[in-house]
């Protein structure tokens, strides 16, 4: 997965940490669906993830309505549900206002 394009700031990150249980357990196909399925929603700037031990995954977004409109979204609240009952063993969800960015 490639460092997101995003546009110059502000935006918002929206930062999941998480520990995972043991197995698959049907967690690969479901974040490729997520990432697909964010992809395609208002307000989506772009999403980074990296997993040793402890996961992130940081998605990027134009405004606090797009993060609500993805938290609230139907397959994403199932994604939740499984991910609480099934895959992650302890997580957080946290929200940044981004106001620089270089490289």
């Amino acid at each position: 997965m490639p460092i997101a394009n995003t546009p110059k700031p502000p935006y918002y990150a929206v930062i999941f940490t998480s520990i995972r249980t043991d197995g698959d357990n049907g967690y690969r196909e479901m974040s490729d669906k997520m990432v697909e399925l964010a992809s395609r929603q208002q307000g989506f700037l772009g999403i980074e993830s990296a997993r040793a031990g402890v996961g992130i995954t940081v998605s990027y977004w134009a405004d606090l309505d797009s993060i609500k409109q993805w938290k609230a979204n139907v397959e994403h609240l199932e994604a939740q549900k499984s991910g609480r009952d099934n895959w992650y063993s302890s997580f957080r969800v946290r929200i940044a206002l981004v106001e620089r960015d270089y490289s």
